[in-house]
This record gives structure tokens, sequence and C-alpha cells, in this order.
């Protein structure tokens, strides 16, 4: 029965939950640190947002699966290295946010921009204290997406030996044993769904005059 299965395995499930969080938060980190200067240009110059965004349509688009094998080969790591997984969904993670923070940084209202600069803020405070924070709605928004995304995809990584909760997929399956499989799907949906909520909570801390708005 799945409640004796539970207290017996609490180790392993643990373990395979806190993995989980870690590869599929950190990639969601790392992209979207890089996500933001690249929103920024494409946001700013014309030529840019031509080569940034099909760009990252087109890297989306690569199975992950295929990326989590190709990896290896050109980063020189083990197959099993967890690095193969961080790095591949920081490059989905990535791929999401460019359009995301474009887009956020774009909903800015001209007026505020100008008000901002005739009030003698130069480019990088301005884009700090007025663009980003004013963008922060849009850019949670893609932020969740990201983030439910490398919730599942992380999962993926099991097939390969590095996957979090997709372990006990593989495990229960590989076993015939369907309460192991049952685990790792209500957890894994659990776990986005808080990341969900949290983000969304996040959002509006940051940016509490959307609160007053609603």
């Amino acid at each position: 029965m799945i409640w004796d299965w539970i207290p017996r395995n609490q180790p392993l499930i643990l373990g395979a939950l806190g993995e989980h969080v870690v590869l599929s938060a950190l990639p969601v980190l790392i992209g979207l640190v890089l996500a933001i200067p690249l929103g920024w240009l494409a946001n700013r110059f014309p030529a840019a947002r031509a080569l940034l965004i099909p760009a990252a349509g087109v890297i989306y688009t690569v199975p992950s699966l295929a990326l989590f094998v190709l990896l290896p080969v050109i980063l020189g790591t083990k197959i099993l290295d967890p690095a193969n997984v961080v790095v591949a969904l920081a490059v989905y993670t990535l791929a999401l946010l460019v359009r995301a923070v474009a887009d956020a940084l774009a909903a800015v209202p001209r007026s505020v921009i100008l008000s901002a600069t005739a009030m003698g803020f130069r480019p990088p405070r301005r884009f700090l204290a007025v663009e980003l924070p004013l963008a922060v709605p849009v850019l949670v928004a893609g932020l969740r997406v990201a983030t439910v995304s490398n919730i599942s995809l992380v999962s993926v990584g099991a097939l390969i030996g590095v996957g979090g909760l997709g372990r006990l997929f593989t495990d229960g399956f590989e076993r015939n044993f369907p309460t192991e499989v049952v685990v790792g799907i209500v957890l894994s949906i659990l776990l986005a769904a808080l990341a969900d909520a949290s983000l969304i909570g996040l959002g509006r801390v940051a940016a509490p005059w959307t609160r007053v708005a609603s």
C-alpha cells in the first residue's frame, strides 16, 4: 500500500525531491540573469530583436532528451553529470525569457521613461530603478511558464540517470510498481503548483501597485 511505502522510503523520496528542486530552480536563476541583458538588447535595438527572438524560438524546439545527450560532447562532461541537465534547462529558460524580458520592457509606458530621463536618470539607473521594476508583472508571467516547464523537463533527465523525481517514474516502471510512479507524479504536480504560487506572491510583493489596481 502507498501509505506503507512512503514512510519506509522517506530518504529516497526526500532525496529525489531535493534534487528535483535544485535541478529546476538553478537553471531558472541562470536563465533569468542571462535573459535580462539579452532582452534589453532585443527591446532596445530592432536588429537585435530580429536575431535573438527567432533564435530563441528555434532553440526551444530542440528536444530535451537530445540536448541532454548532446551536451556531454560539447561540455566534455560525463553523461551522468547533473551539470548537463542544469545547462540544458538554463538554455531552455533563456530561450523562453528573452522574449518575455523584451516584451516586459516594451510594455513600460514611454511617458514614464521620458519623465525619468527628464528628472536626470541616466540609462543604467533608469533601467534598474524605473524600467525593470515596472516590467515585473509581465516578467513574472514568463518566469512562471519557465519554472513550471523546468519542473516538468527535469523528469526527462531520469532517462539518462539524472532526474530527481523522474527516478521514481523510471524505477516504478522497471519494477512494475505503480505506487512509486504515483508518488513521483503527485510530488511533481505539487512542486509545480507551489513554485507557481510562490512566483505569484513574489510578483505581488515586487509590484505592489498591481494589487491596488486589482
